[in-house]
This record gives structure tokens, C-alpha cells and sequence, in this order.
């Protein structure tokens, strides 16, 4: 049987994606990214799934960066259309995807690893978890978005400073700058992912959607088109049947059942 390089399994509306090449460290290879657009897709058709969870398979690594044997020999030309598929395909794919995507970080997030962590909506890290971007070290920088991404999250002076001195950071250290929401110890990591899942679920999944949209717009625009954009948003949750049932049950005193 051929080894599976992505794993998926579904445990009532929550999608678990794991990244399965431990040998490697998890790391992306084409081949793992094709795959993970592919799982995204059939999923964001499955009505009954409402959040993903995205980890790594084994203790050692969630993904240890890019598989650079696939492009130790490219030119500006062939690197230029790597940077753009990857993140058409899988980076910002998960950015802008239509359900809540976490990360749970189970080890090394490193490089392309950290990027994919990064494009994620929640970040929850266990306590052996290690981050940062090597990719100066090997004569370039990241190329998934991991520079804007970086700078977004946690501010350009550290995006800065971890990019430029390739230092990588503790989960202790990703939780104090905001780069992750959690820190667990590693054997309670998918029990606290699914518990976030479980919390998101009882909201309005076209409410949650919007707030994706509108959150990935902050910081890209200026602040007069950032507000237009939330009240588009916002004003549209209003003509949803969500909207009726999530004030109906408030004003019945009662939990809505989305």
C-alpha cells in the first residue's frame, strides 16, 4: 500500500488533517501541499464538517519546512511560480478558507511549517514545540507569505528579528508575543484543539465566516476601507437565517442551536 503523505479523519464536524511523512519531518513537498488543497476542497463541500484541525503525525515535528531537496537546483524563474502555487494552493487557500482552520502544533514548525501554521486561523502549540525561519541561514527568506504573515501576527520588530537571525522561539515565547492562543502539554494538545472546535461550532457558521473575511482584511488597507469592508459584512449576517435564529434564542433566553 502506498504511504499516505496526508491522513484525514473526521470525529463528528471536526476534519483532523495530519501531515504524515515523520521520516521527514513533515516536511512540504509538493506532492503533501496537492494533497492538502485537495482535502480543503472536498471538505468545504461537506456541510456537516465546521472546523479543521491540522497537525503532524509523530512527537518530534508538526512541519520542519519545506522539502528543499525538491528545489535545491531552481532558478529565480521556477522559484517564482513555487512561491505562487504554494500559496494559491494551500497558504492562502487556508487563509481565506470558508471554515475555521487550527493549527495544532505538535513539535518543529519551522520555515514552510511555521508559514502553514501561520495561514491558519487559531494556533495552539504543546510544550516541546519549537518555531522560527531558518530560510536566511540557506541564502533566501520565506516564500509563503511568511514575512507579511510574521509581521501581521506579531509585529515587524520581532518578524524582524526571527527572520533576520533565523532564532527560533519556544511555545512559552510564541505564546507571549500572540503567535499562538494556547500552550499545553503534549499529550492534552488535540483535546484543547477540539475543545476551541467545539466552542466556535456553537456560533453561526456564516457569521464566523464573515468575521474570517473582515479579520483578513485589517491591516492590508487603509482603515476607512477596513471599515467598509466590516460593515458589508456585517450588514449582509442580517439578511441570513442564522441571524433570525441567533436573536431569536437571545431574546428567548436560549442557546441557538447553528
Amino acid at each position: 500500500m502506498e504511504h499516505e503523505e496526508l491522513l484525514t479523519k473526521r470525529k463528528g464536524k471536526i476534519a483532523f488533517l495530519y501531515l504524515n511523512r515523520p521520516e521527514k519531518f513533515n516536511a512540504l513537498n509538493i506532492s503533501l501541499l496537492n494533497k492538502i488543497n485537495s482535502a480543503l476542497k472536498a471538505i468545504s463541500k461537506d456541510d456537516k464538517i465546521r472546523v479543521i484541525i491540522l497537525t503532524g503525525i509523530g512527537e518530534k515535528a508538526f512541519a520542519a519546512g519545506a522539502d528543499i531537496s525538491e528545489f535545491s537546483e531552481f532558478k529565480s524563474k521556477e522559484a517564482m511560480e513555487l512561491s505562487k502555487k504554494g500559496k494559491e494552493k494551500v497558504f492562502d487557500f487556508i487563509e481565506e478558507f470558508s471554515k475555521p482552520v487550527i493549527a495544532a502544533i505538535n513539535g518543529y514548525a519551522l520555515g514552510g511549517g511555521l508559514e502553514l501554521a501561520l495561514s491558519c486561523d487559531i494556533r495552539i502549540a504543546s510544550n516541546n514545540a519549537l518555531m522560527g525561519f531558518p530560510e536566511t541561514s540557506l541564502g533566501t527568506i520565506p516564500g509563503y507569505g511568511g514575512t507579511y504573515r510574521l509581521a501581521e501576527i506579531a509585529g515587524k520588530g520581532i518578524a524582524k528579528e526571527m527572520i533576520l537571525t533565523c532564532r527560533k522561539i519556544s511555545a512559552k515565547e510564541a505564546l507571549e508575543i500572540g503567535l499562538i492562543s494556547y500552550l499545553t502539554e503534549k499529550n492534552e494538545l488535540l483535546d484543547k484543539a477540539t475543545e476551541v472546535a467545539n466552542q466556535i461550532m456553537m456560533n453561526s457558521p456564516n457569521a464566523i465566516n464573515s468575521a474570517i473575511k473582515a479579520i483578513n482584511y485589517s491591516g492590508r488597507d487603509s482603515k476607512k476601507n477596513c471599515s467598509e469592508i466590516e460593515s458589508k459584512y456585517f450588514s449582509k449576517c442580517f439578511d441570513h437565517p442564522e441571524f433570525k435564529k441567533g436573536v431569536s434564542a437571545f431574546l428567548n433566553k436560549r442557546k441557538p442551536n447553528f
